[in-house]
C-alpha cells in the first residue's frame, strides 16, 4: 500500500524531533562565580533542570553547586585554579588529597565528568606555570586512576584560541612553536587517557577586531555568501566552525587528529561599553540562539561532519565583580533573580518563552503560523544567498534540483522559499529561525503546490 505524503511528513519531522532530543547532551553552559548576587546553590540547580542544558562547568570546586546537582544527571566540570598547579605539579599526594577533598565525597551521585587544570595557562606569560602544567595533569590523572575513576572522569586544561599562531584559512590552523613542546606533552597525556583538548573560541571578538556587516553575519550564523576555505575548497558559513576546524587543523599538523575538541566557552555579551563593537541583545541572542540550533543538528564543521562538538555556552549568569570592559559582565543567559535575560530555546516547557529582559520589546504570544516564506521584494542576491546558507546546514535541498519535486517553477524565490522553510522546520521553529536577516516572515497559508510539500502546518 502507498504511504501518503502527509504520513511521511509525519514520520520525517518526528524523527527530526528524535535527533533533536537526543543532542541536548552537546549543549553545556559556564557557571561564573565573580558576582556578589548570585542566587544559592538549590535554585540554581532547580533552574538547570527546567532547561535542556546537560553539562555545567565550574572554574573550581564550589561543594554547595556540586552537592545541589546530585542525582540531577546533569554533567559537571569542575577545575583546579591557575593557583594551585605548582602545589599538583610539585606533590602526588597533593593531587591524591585533591581529588579525595573535591571528588571522592561526591561522586557518583554529582556526575563529575571532567576536571580542567587551570585555565588559558599556555598564553600567560608565566614561564613556571608552564613548565608545571603537565606534571600537574598527570598527577591528578594518577590520583584518579588510583581511586579507579580513571576512566570515567577526564582531565584536561583550558585554551585561548591565542595558543595558535594561524588560523585562517581553517585548514592551515597552527600552534604557536614556542608552545608545541608543552603542547605534544599535554596532547600524549590526552591522548594516552582519552581525554579531550578543551578551548575557548569566540567569534565575539574576532568581530570586534573586524566590525564590518558580513563579518557579523558570518559571526551570528546569519545567511552569508560564506568563506572558501583556499587550502581546501571547503566552505564555511559560519565563524565558529572556522575556529574550530582551525583548531583541528592544527592537532592534525602534530598528529593529534584524533583527539577530542571540546569547546569550553563561547558566547556573547548582551551589552558593553559605548566604545565596544558588537554587545547588544539582539546580537546575543542571534549568536547562541543560532550556535544552539546548530549543535542541535549534528550537521558538525567541514572538517569534522556529523557529529556535534561538546560546547559550554558562556555564561549561565551575568558576573557583576568581574574586572575589565563592560561586556565582561554582561554574558549572562540568565538574570540572577532566574528569570531569562533573552531566549535561545533552553527551556524543557517552551522552546518560545518570551524574553523578560527590560531593554528589549515585550515578545507577543508565539505565532500559529506553520510555514516561513521570503518577505516580499528581496533581491534574487539575498534569497539565493539565503538558499546557500539554509542547504549548508544539512537539510535536503534535493526537491530544489534538477529532478526534483520543487524544482518547477525554476525560479530563485520558489527554491528559497522552500530551503528556508525547510530550515526554520527542522531548526527549532523559533522566530530567529525565520528570520534570514529580516528577510523571512512566518505565514499561515500552506505553500505547497502539486507534488511539492512544504514540511510544517499550525503549531
Amino acid at each position: 500500500m502507498a504511504t501518503s505524503p502527509s504520513i511521511l511528513l509525519s514520520l520525517s519531522l518526528l524523527a527530526i524531533a528524535l535527533c533533536l532530543a537526543e543532542s541536548q547532551s552537546f549543549v553545556g553552559v559556564n557557571y561564573g562565580q565573580v558576582a556578589d548576587n548570585l542566587p544559592p546553590p538549590d535554585a540554581t540547580a532547580k533552574l538547570l533542570q527546567s532547561t535542556t542544558i546537560e553539562k555545567i562547568r565550574l572554574y573550581g570546586a564550589d561543594p554547595g553547586i556540586i552537592k545541589a546537582l546530585a542525582n540531577s544527571g546533569v554533567g559537571i566540570v569542575i577545575g583546579a585554579g591557575n593557583g594551585d598547579i605548582p602545589s599538583l605539579a610539585g606533590d602526588p599526594n597533593t593531587a591524591t588529597q585533591w581529588v579525595n577533598a573535591n571528588v571522592l565525597p561526591y561522586y557518583p551521585a554529582s556526575n563529575i565528568t571532567l576536571i580542567t587544570v587551570g585555565n588559558e595557562i599556555l598564553t600567560l606569560a608565566d614561564q613556571g606555570l608552564v613548565s608545571q602544567l603537565v606534571p600537574a595533569m598527570r598527577n591528578v590523572q594518577n590520583a584518579l586512576n588510583a581511586a579507579s575513576l580513571g576512566g570515567k572522569i577526564k582531565v584536561s586544561t583550558v585554551h585561548s584560541m591565542a595558543v595558535l599562531t594561524q588560523s585562517d584559512p581553517p585548514s592551515s590552523g597552527l600552534f604557536n612553536p614556542a608552545l608545541q613542546d608543552t603542547l605534544k606533552q599535554l596532547l600524549a597525556v590526552s591522548k594516552d587517557n582519552k581525554s579531550p583538548f578543551t578551548i575557548n573560541p569566540y567569534p565575539f571578538f574576532a568581530y570586534q577586531s573586524d566590525p564590518r556587516p558580513e563579518t557579523l553575519a558570518f559571526c551570528l550564523f546569519q545567511p552569508n555568501s560564506g568563506r572558501v576555505d583556499s587550502g581546501n575548497g571547503k566552505l564555511y558559513t559560519n565563524m565558529f566552525d572556522a575556529q574550530v576546524d582551525a583548531v583541528h587543523s592544527a592537532l592534525s599538523a602534530m598528529g593529534f587528529q584524533d583527539v577530542e575538541i571540546v569547546v569550553a566557552e563561547t558566547g556573547w555579551p548582551s551589552r558593553g561599553d559605548s566604545n565596544e563593537e558588537g554587545p547588544s541583545v539582539e546580537n546575543a541572542k542571534a549568536y547562541n540562539g543560532n550556535l544552539i540550533t546548530h549543535l542541535r543538528s549534528l550537521v558538525g564543521t567541514p572538517l569534522m561532519p556529523g557529529k556535534s562538538v561538546d560546547t559550554y555556552v558562556f555564561a549561565l549568569y551575568d558576573e557583576d565583580l568581574k574586572p575589565g570592559p563592560g561586556s565582561e559582565r554582561a554574558f549572562g543567559l540568565f538574570k540572577t533573580d532566574l528569570s531569562m535575560a533573552y531566549d535561545v530555546g533552553l527551556a524543557k516547557s517552551s522552546q518560545q518563552i518570551p524574553s523578560t529582559s527590560p531593554t528589549t520589546p515585550v515578545t507577543p504570544a508565539p505565532n500559529t503560523a506553520g510555514w516561513c516564506v521570503p518577505k516580499a521584494g528581496v533581491s534574487d542576491a539575498q534569497l539565493q544567498a539565503n538558499i546557500d546558507y539554509a542547504c549548508s546546514q544539512g537539510i535536503d535541498c534535493g526537491p530544489i534540483q534538477p529532478g526534483g519535486a520543487c524544482f518547477e517553477p525554476n525560479t530563485i524565490a520558489s527554491h528559497a522559499a522552500f530551503a528556508m522553510n525547510l530550515y526554520y522546520q527542522t531548526s527549532g521553529r523559533n522566530q530567529w529561525n525565520c528570520d534570514f536577516s529580516q528577510t523571512a516572515t512566518l505565514t499561515s497559508q500552506n505553500p505547497s503546490y502539486n507534488a511539492c510539500i512544504y514540511a510544517g502546518g499550525s503549531t
